[in-house]
């Protein structure tokens, strides 16, 4: 089970960090896509809902959005 907790903490991590950006690189993107395909706790699900809350409002940009914008 400590592999979990070490899966859990990513996902704050990876959200913590473009909260504090303001952006949200494809590369980060990803990897909460991984993470998001294992198990979870509720804090995890949490700060996820916090960062698609700060893209929707545009605190947070995406960069995959920002590149499919770029091929309109």
């Amino acid at each position: 089970m400590f592999l979990g907790v070490t899966i859990m903490a990513q996902i704050r991590d990876v959200v913590q960090e473009a909260i504090r950006k303001g952006y949200l690189t494809l590369e980060a993107e990803n990897k909460l896509r991984r993470l998001l395909a294992k198990r979870y706790d509720r804090e995890d699900l949490n700060a996820f809902m916090r960062l698609q809350e700060a893209a929707m409002t545009g605190i947070v940009k995406q960069e995959s959005r920002e590149k499919v914008m770029q091929m309109n």
